[in-house]
């Protein structure tokens, strides 16, 4: 005899189109009704018109071999996302109280330097005088304390709401700084999707001009949660020149895309190394970032070097941003800071 927990549990299996979450816990399956047929009913909120079809065939091949085969009808309600009046699609004010722009720094793929470029495009802000918070959503390696040279830890107010830490003129909050240095971050997918939220709307970050958010690489829950808690003013790509980083930074983009965040630009992180003779060696190739960004239609922000001294910045926790103004990188990094400001 089938059962609607039967159901469930097959449907738990099924990813949303674009992503590696399920359609049980992104909460679009509203209703199942098991009967002499299958009745799934499914509600999103979404402007890809595609969506609606490719759940429906999805949902069907999952339980096509249900024993006995029954009927099956899955009935699929696309909803244009609920917009404010004060805003507009993707770029209208934040809904984190205080803040009026956030910006995401993500990559498809891990190892390219987001954090470090997030890291220090947040110091740039703060550098032209603007209030500055980042918040290191990357809940399974949290670095951004070690870059900004803290391990103080955040506590909560009377009301509850967490206090972050401050360093180098930035508001922070990190895992990182609720963990012992050598305390691995053991999460499941309710607690990613918990901590994830608590940080975005239980922090205390007061009056700011921007949050820059570290994400995770890739196109996770961790990434879901944040387009579904709070309205960003966009995203940053980072990638390296070659195509190995190029092709996850694809799936970024189109990730971002479909839930309807602004892209701001790619950053080409890496782009060469200049050694001490001056010669100049292309590690990872040259000019794949931008070749990218023209063929994604989106702005090129720019292309940064392998620096050796934006690493030893990072790891003595002072951004190269802040501790050699003067540095190539530092300037570069200024200029994308001033076409995103």
């Amino acid at each position: 005899m089938i059962d609607e927990k039967q159901i469930r549990d097959l449907l738990a299996k099924v990813p949303y189109p674009g992503f590696t979450r399920d359609i049980i816990s992104f909460g679009i399956v509203k209703a199942i009704t098991v009967g002499s047929e299958i009745k799934v009913q499914l509600v999103v909120s979404t402007n890809d018109t595609g969506v609606g079809a490719k759940l429906r065939s999805s949902v069907e091949e999952a339980l096509a071999d249900l024993p006995g085969k029954p009927p099956v009808q899955v009935l699929v309600d696309v909803q244009a996302p609920v917009q404010s009046p004060s805003q507009t699609p993707g770029k209208g004010p934040s809904s984190i109280e205080g803040v009026r722009r956030v910006i995401a720094v993500a990559s498809g793929k891990g190892g390219v330097g987001k954090s470090t470029v997030a890291v220090n495009l947040a110091s740039a802000f703060a550098a032209k005088g603007l209030k500055t918070a980042i918040c290191d959503c990357d809940l399974y390696g949290p670095s951004i304390a070690l870059m900004c040279g803290t391990s103080e830890r955040p506590y909560a107010d009377e009301a509850g709401k967490i206090i972050p830490v401050e360093s180098h003129g930035l508001k922070i909050m990190s895992l990182g700084l609720m963990l012992e240095d050598d305390s691995p971050a053991i999460l499941r997918g309710p607690m990613v999707t918990r901590y994830t939220q608590q940080f975005l709307r239980d922090v205390a970050w007061g009056d700011l001009d921007v949050l820059v958010l570290d994400l995770p690489p890739g196109t996770g829950d961790i990434q879901l949660t944040i387009v579904q808690t709070v309205a960003l003013s966009g995203v940053v790509i980072v990638t390296t020149p070659q195509e190995v980083a190029l092709i996850d930074a694809r799936k970024a983009v189109t990730m971002f895309r479909k839930t309807n965040v602004p892209i701001l630009g790619v950053i080409e992180n890496m782009a060469c190394f200049i050694a001490p003779d001056g010669s100049r060696h292309e590690i990872f190739g040259s000019g794949g970032g931008e070749r990218e960004a023209e063929r994604l239609k989106v702005p090129f922000l720019g292309s940064l070097p392998l620096d050796p001294a934006v690493r030893i910045a990072a790891d003595t926790g002072f951004p190269i941003v802040l501790s050699d103004p003067a540095n190539t990188t530092s300037l570069k990094i200024a200029e994308i800071a001033g076409k995103l400001s």
